[in-house]
């Protein structure tokens, strides 16, 4: 009975008629206004605009539920970022250390990232990362990071040694590179194209406005280039 003296005081919701005591009698017609009022507040309209809502056209409703629809979605994807963050956060404390400062650093490197794929990734694309990473594991994760570690840390050793792209060391690395990126990208073409782009935007960025730093500098990167470009043709692979 609060809640609907309250709404009568906000004009949602007048009775149609009183006693002669004074007691409030609601109608079916009251009731089927109550349930209106409660399915928009589940939706998350405040009182207000539901008040508003209640006192327009069918037409305007609609455009109502669609915009608060719109607002939703938003915040659902906002969610979705908040707890990839956190997942993010906890792979970060795997190793018993709190250093949160670092894990600052961290969330604040996907989240720049993040902000990235939707500049170069369509959003079905996006999509369709997300779908592939629902198979992927922590320990699928270590064991790319390893892979990569060593992969750059042969690609520094060739450039500094000034090994030809086309020889046998470098294009061994340019078939470990190869199935590392297709683990991500799945050979398709565009996450492919969308995903050099966004290193090589990054790579343009200064130092500072970097989401995280390099793994290679330009040299390494014309390096690997060559060999890749070398490797798929050898292989016909384009």
């Amino acid at each position: 009975m609060r809640t609907l003296r309250y709404y009568d005081r906000m004009g949602l919701l007048s009775p149609s008629a009183r006693t002669e005591a004074g007691h409030r009698q609601y109608t079916n017609a009251d009731l089927a206004r109550l349930q209106q009022i409660l399915a928009l507040k589940f939706l998350g309209f405040s009182l207000e605009e539901i008040r508003r809502c209640l006192h327009v056209g069918p037409a305007s409703l609609r455009s109502a539920l669609q915009l608060q629809r719109a607002m939703l979605e938003e915040r659902r994807a906002e969610l979705e970022r908040i707890l990839s963050a956190l997942s993010y956060a906890e792979s970060a404390l795997q190793d018993g250390r709190e250093d949160w400062q670092s894990i600052a650093r961290l969330i604040r490197m996907f989240q720049v990232t993040q902000d990235f794929s939707k500049k170069y990734y369509t959003e079905e694309q996006r999509q369709q990362i997300a779908e592939w990473g629902k198979n992927w594991t922590e320990e699928d994760q270590k064991i790319a990071g390893r892979r990569w570690e060593k992969a750059i840390a042969e690609l520094k050793r060739l450039v500094a040694a000034q090994e030809d792209p086309a020889g046998p060391a470098a294009q061994a690395l340019a078939r470990e590179w190869y199935d590392l990126v297709h683990s991500f990208t799945h050979g398709d073409k565009g996450i492919e194209r969308g995903l050099a782009n966004m290193y090589n935007g990054i790579a343009r960025l200064p130092a500072e406005q970097q989401p995280f730093p390099m793994p290679f500098d330009e040299a390494g990167g014309e390096f690997i280039n060559k060999a890749l470009t070398i490797y798929q043709e050898q292989h016909r692979l384009s």
